[in-house]
């Protein structure tokens, strides 16, 4: 049975920045945004899972006895959802002492290989906050990221999603060349991309190797 909350969330009385609010005032209320996660109403459902979500990031150690829950959702049927989570448990990772990021690892960057452009790049983008929490992954994560090169175009993933998910992996470059043993394979994908017919990842990528070349 839904909460008050989450019916005042369902009929819009409340916004998402006040429910984040009220939670901050009583993390005892997580458990019944969890359960909001699982509403048949789209409203309760993503507004929910959009709080957790940030929640995360301001609040990773209030969280992070739930992380078993945001690790559930990565197999939830709404795409939304699924988004959200592979955030949160990239905010987790800032307190993860029990290392649950490390036991599904390979799960997480399965998400590389889906069809939809979305989850692709969320995977890419959350890269770099993995690796600063997690320093000792980053040529792990590196041999995942360079995986984007060969990604298969679907009707959710044309030509063009796969250079807007080459920028977005330059991207968090900056972040993994400070831990990386490989710093020639991240010089030799942006250097691939440097002369890209494609604005914004040709400068994304001339930017990366005059600082880093």
């Amino acid at each position: 049975m839904e909460t008050d909350l989450l019916q005042q969330l369902g009929s819009k009385t409340i916004t998402k920045a006040e429910l984040f609010r009220r939670v901050e005032a009583d993390f005892g209320l997580i458990p019944s945004l969890l359960e909001g996660t699982s509403s048949s109403k789209a409203t309760i459902r993503y507004g929910c899972g959009s709080v957790l979500m940030d929640l995360t990031e301001k609040h990773s150690d209030k969280l992070y006895p739930y992380m078993d829950n945001f690790i559930k959702l990565l197999d939830n049927k709404h795409r939304i959802l699924m988004w959200n989570a592979l955030g949160a448990i990239a905010n987790l990772t800032a307190t993860d002492v029990d290392h649950k990021f490390d036991a599904i690892f390979d799960k997480y960057y399965g998400f590389l290989g889906d069809k939809y452009m979305v989850t692709v790049a969320n995977t890419v983008a959350n890269s770099a906050k993995i690796a600063l929490n997690k320093p000792y992954l980053a040529d792990k994560i590196l041999a995942e990221l360079l995986k984007v090169q060969n990604i298969q175009v679907t009707p959710h993933l044309t030509e063009e999603c796969k250079l807007v998910i080459a920028q977005a992996t330059i991207g968090t470059f900056n972040t993994l060349i400070k831990y990386t043993q490989n710093k020639e394979a991240l010089l030799a994908f942006a250097q691939k991309h440097q002369n890209s017919p494609r604005a914004k990842l040709k400068i994304e990528a001339q930017n990366f190797l005059k600082r880093w070349q």
